[in-house]
């Protein structure tokens, strides 16, 4: 991951998926975006609550927590983030355009989170794992580019 600097936004957003049963199934994936490098550099799975947003919280490297933090108007957001901190928007105001564009890429790419799939893991793990893995490969593109 690129080292942090001070001016650095991170964009904060959530989508959802299917474990175990389609209907029933629904698990947010939580990610946090540096807006200059467009790297994820945090994530975290679980329901939209205030427990998951503070492990996507927890889980960000602490040089990255210092700069200014764009979400959506979710509750949870504004529970746990420092308000000083938090920039909320509603939708197509611009603040959080790189992170939705983002989970457009995810939806393309990882047939298990598209909108309406036969696709979806059977296994919490094995979901985890198809994430950190699509996350890792492309935080290295990223950087390389």
């Amino acid at each position: 991951m690129v080292p942090a600097q001070p001016q650095d936004t991170l964009e904060l957003d959530e989508l959802w998926s299917f474990v175990g049963h389609r209907r029933r199934g629904v698990v947010w994936l939580w990610l946090a975006l540096c807006r200059r490098t467009r790297q994820i550099v945090a994530y975290a799975l679980g329901p939209r609550d205030d427990v998951t947003a503070r492990l996507l919280w927890e889980r960000i490297p602490p040089a990255y927590r210092r700069g200014l933090l764009c979400t959506d108007h979710l509750e949870s957001y504004h529970n746990v983030l420092p308000a000083q901190q938090h920039r909320a928007c509603y939708p197509k105001r611009g603040l959080t355009n790189h992170v939705e564009r983002f989970n457009n890429t995810l939806r393309q790419r990882l047939g298990r989170f598209v909108r309406k799939t036969l696709s979806f893991s059977k296994s919490l793990p094995m979901h985890e794992i198809v994430i950190r893995l699509f996350l890792h490969q492309y935080n290295l593109n990223c950087s390389s580019q």
